[in-house]
């Protein structure tokens, strides 16, 4: 079992794939068009390869939950990357910068970075395959 996509409802899709793109210069738009949501325009869009993808919808309205707060909704999403040091270079180019990370774990690095819409998004590199480590908490 797998994770196929995540549908996010943005307020930009420029934006949004901008930030994405960023992330994941190896993806693609793969498809897109327009309809309605329950009576409100959209354009939808997916963007990924050919096995996992973000579906985006850009009818989007207000401000995402707080992340520090307590509010029902989604926390953040992670990406396992093969180079944490240069997607955070990326992203840095880009204009993105960290919001958070931890380097204290032997066994993984990760960050953090807050998408144009306010989603958490975590980017996580393991320094090993064993599960116990990978999992570990110490």
């Amino acid at each position: 079992m797998r994770l196929e996509h995540v549908n996010l409802v943005i307020t930009d899709m420029e934006k949004s794939l901008h930030f994405y793109q960023a992330a994941f210069p190896h993806w693609r738009v793969r498809s897109e068009g327009h309809g309605e949501w329950y009576g409100k325009a959209r354009h939808w869009l997916h963007f990924g390869d050919d096995y996992n993808y973000i579906a985006f919808s850009d009818h989007g309205e207000g401000k995402n939950r707080k992340l520090e707060g307590h509010q029902t909704g989604l926390g953040h999403f992670a990406f396992v990357v093969n180079n944490l040091s240069a997607l955070v270079q990326r992203m840095k180019h880009a204009g993105y910068f960290v919001d958070k990370g931890s380097n204290d774990n032997p066994f993984r690095h990760n960050v953090y970075f807050i998408d144009p819409d306010g989603f958490e998004v975590e980017f996580v590199e393991y320094f090993s395959d064993l599960p116990h480590e990978r999992n570990n908490d110490d």
